[in-house]
């Protein structure tokens, strides 16, 4: 509130000044209700210290007067001042009076036919009865006491002690909490909750709790006089006065603009124990209602959705349902706040929002054709469809490129290349590709058959599988035994019959007919060869 105070001073004349001025204004008011609130509901105090209480409320909040002060007494002559008079009477009204006595002290001293006025108004201001915090007297002695001064104020001004001078004679009727006294000085009032402390510090000192409301309202009503209605702000103050929580909470719910204050005074009357009846209909209680509505709030701004995560936490009830349908609704505009995301999930087992998270990241890893990123999210998603299709991009990208991007995520698939079956296979099928890097040729050779024998190979990726077979054919030695030759003849025989009769075929497609015959007349020689190779090797073993 001090910073933006100093914005809106130092740029009063700009929209920026202005809109500063403006939330200082909210502020101050928030405040005020929270103040008298804390008065009122949590400190509960009983008929005396209670306008104590209020006295320190308004001194705080209406505090004009302390620079007013500083102008007057930096003054050469502070009594002979244009404000000084006006000083003198803010101070009175606000209760502080050893500060007017040593105001009235200066206009003795510099006006000698004033000065046994000043005297005698200064001895009454001294003398009038306030129940101190440490005070032991009790509240029926304190208002004999109060009575007896009380009445010496009233002979005073009936013997015409301050005729000859208004100003301390308009004083004495203030200390008599006269209301038509109190009223002439509206302006130094300023509002009507000023003038309901003033009139209950000079009228009704030992007020009880119990009687504050009507004496709140009369006060409004005389303050306003008919001349304008209640704002918000004195509707809240009044529910305060008549001690409605719920009223209070109410009209801060139709002033404010945001759920902030509300929530958090809301929170704060719970935890002292002050809302424990009152459920809404709906089966939360107005606490929980409260602090989801501002956390929801909180969930739309591009940073502050992460403190909305620990509102929802500290709501037992509905918490956790609001937090899984608002951390869906997050717009995850970079991989770092993704993560932060997912953290929020993981650390609560929040699983399908765990899964709902990877598969969205994932999608817009494949439409960037990250497939390593893809891969990866769908695998943390444990979302079996999801890896297949992406296990399918790597391989078509592996057939047009004749190499695999992200090696690295490949090979260290571990347990995770389980999820699907094609996850499994491109697993594998880089794993073929290492061993035959490595030259370890018949493990290589053993691990391609059993890929096509046990069908977690694609039937469309066969010739792809076979033609990396040829060179293994082709070594010098007997890579693949006749029993593992027969397969093989098997596998490309099933891939021929089984593929289908087209229309008319064009151009491109006899081409590609013509090169996929080719390659089947090569793989059936290498085969053949290689059947001979091995059944001549097998036999002369046998014969040995």
């Amino acid at each position: 509130m001090e910073e933006m105070h100093q914005f809106a001073v130092a740029d009063k004349d700009s929209a920026i000044g202005r809109q500063f001025s403006s939330q200082v204004s909210i502020l101050s008011a928030v405040e005020l209700i929270w103040n008298l609130c804390e008065i009122l509901f949590i400190e509960v105090a009983p008929a005396g210290p209670l306008l104590l209480y209020l006295l320190d409320w308004v001194r705080l909040h209406v505090c004009e007067v302390d620079s007013l002060s500083a102008d007057v007494l930096g003054s050469e002559n502070p009594s002979k001042h244009e404000s000084f008079w006006n000083l003198v009477t803010t101070l009175v009204l606000q209760g502080r009076l050893d500060e007017a006595r040593q105001m009235l002290s200066k206009e003795a001293d510099s006006n000698p036919t004033s000065a046994g006025m000043c005297r005698v108004l200064g001895d009454l201001m001294r003398t009038m009865p306030i129940l101190s915090p440490g005070n032991t007297q009790t509240l029926t002695e304190l208002e004999l006491r109060w009575q007896h001064w009380h009445e010496e104020c009233e002979r005073h001004l009936q013997d015409g002690t301050f005729a000859s001078n208004p100003h301390l004679e308009s004083l004495c009727k203030v200390l008599l909490g006269d209301d038509a006294a109190l009223l002439e000085h509206k302006e130094l009032l300023s509002n009507w909750y000023h003038f309901l402390v003033t009139r209950l510090l000079y009228s009704q000192p030992t007020v009880k709790p119990m009687d504050l409301h009507l004496y709140a309202q009369s006060s409004l009503d005389l303050f306003l006089g008919g001349e304008s209605s209640p704002e918000p702000l004195d509707n809240i103050l009044m529910a305060a006065f008549e001690f409605d929580i719920h009223q209070v909470i109410k009209e801060c719910s139709i002033a404010l603009s945001n759920w902030w204050f509300v929530a958090h005074l809301t929170d704060l009357l719970d935890h002292c124990k002050l809302l424990q009846s009152h459920n809404l209909y709906f089966g939360s209680n107005m606490r929980e209602f409260l602090l989801l509505e501002y956390a929801s709030g909180l969930f739309a701004h591009h940073s502050l959705w992460q403190l909305g995560v620990d509102y929802c936490d500290h709501c037992p009830e509905l918490g956790r349902v609001s937090l899984e349908l608002h951390i869906e609704r997050i717009p995850l505009t970079t991989e770092q706040k993704a993560l932060k995301v997912l953290r929020v999930c993981e650390q609560r087992q929040m699983t399908e929002q765990v899964r709902s998270i990877c598969k969205v990241l994932a999608m817009k890893a494949v439409r960037n054709n990250r497939l390593g990123s893809a891969l990866s999210w769908s695998i943390r998603a444990k979302d079996a469809a999801f890896a297949t299709l992406v296990s399918d991009r790597f391989l078509r990208d592996y057939c047009e490129r004749g190499c695999f991007s992200d090696l690295d995520l490949i090979d260290n698939l571990g347990p995770a290349m389980m999820l699907s079956d094609r996850l499994t296979f491109l697993g594998k099928y880089r794993e073929f590709h290492r061993l035959y890097g490595e030259k370890c040729f018949v493990d290589a050779a053993s691990l391609l058959l059993s890929l096509m024998t046990s069908q977690i190979a694609p039937r469309s990726f066969w010739m792809t599988l076979l033609t990396d077979a040829l060179p293994l054919l082709e070594q010098k030695q007997v890579i693949f035994s006749a029993e593992q030759t027969y397969e093989l003849l098997r596998c490309l025989e099933d891939l021929t019959s089984g593929r289908p009769l087209c229309g008319e075929p064009d151009a491109q497609q006899l081409q590609d007919d013509d090169i996929e015959t080719t390659k089947v007349e090569i793989l059936r020689l290498a085969l053949a060869r290689n059947l001979a190779r091995s059944i001549i090797k097998e036999g002369s073993l046998e014969g040995s």
